[in-house]
């Protein structure tokens, strides 16, 4: 798996940085065209490029995080408001019902998700669909999104990456076999987007709607228990 610790050499996410080098090669030949002939090229036009290049480092930016490491503890897959949560038939494992954690992330939102609890990537899914507002119920089902399921000692834990209207690709990192970290990064949504979590029974939800998360640090859940895996 391609991935990074707290020791990633530069604050951007991996998968940022064809856009970024792109990018920086058309403001730096913006900048050469309007040195060279100044009087064709307005210097508005070098200043939007600086603008643009600024928001795409903000935008790819993977800020430096230390994950909480107490058992038990489910920490936030990403950046973003919490806008739902729900107990709902969960269609991914053997488990039942399941808590659903919808966390929307913005544009403006870190795009770096992290991994909500340690654990061993068993499953890894990608589904084609559409590309609809986030936050509407059925875009979870319908648009674009990456499944990842994760064995953990508290049971499996699903975590979804959707697609929208503008992050039209998500990014996950894993393969089936992988082993996690609490906090490791493990994929990137584009320009923003949805995350959904799903929890096995034994959850206690710390967070509420409408309540602003940061991914690899900020508690959304505590096991009691752990589960023995001997079926």
């Amino acid at each position: 798996m391609k991935q990074y610790g707290n020791d990633r050499p530069w604050p951007f996410a991996e998968g940022g940085e064809r856009t970024i080098l792109a990018v920086s090669l058309v403001w730096a030949a913006l900048i050469w065209l309007w040195r060279k002939w100044p009087n064709l090229f307005s210097g508005g036009l070098f200043a939007l490029g600086g603008v643009l290049w600024g928001l795409i480092l903000y935008f790819f930016r993977d800020p430096r995080r230390v994950a909480p490491q107490q058992a038990g503890l489910v920490v936030s897959p990403g950046d973003g408001k919490v806008v739902a949560i729900a107990t709902e038939p969960e269609p991914h494992t053997w488990q039942g019902e399941a808590t659903r954690i919808s966390i929307f992330l913005s544009v403006l939102d870190v795009h770096v998700q992290r991994a909500p609890i340690g654990g061993r990537v068993v499953a890894w899914s990608h589904h084609p669909g559409q590309f609809l507002q986030a936050f509407r119920p059925e875009a979870s089902e319908v648009n674009e999104h990456i499944t990842m399921v994760i064995e953990s000692a508290y049971g499996m834990v699903v975590v979804k990456q959707i697609a929208g209207i503008l992050a039209r690709r998500c990014v996950n990192y894993t393969q089936v076999g992988d082993t996690l970290r609490t906090g490791q990064r493990f994929g990137l949504i584009r320009f923003g987007s949805r995350v959904d979590l799903f929890l096995p029974p034994g959850a206690r939800v710390l967070v509420a709607i409408g309540d602003q998360v940061y991914g690899g640090i900020t508690p959304l859940a505590q096991f009691v228990a752990e589960v023995p895996y001997d079926e």
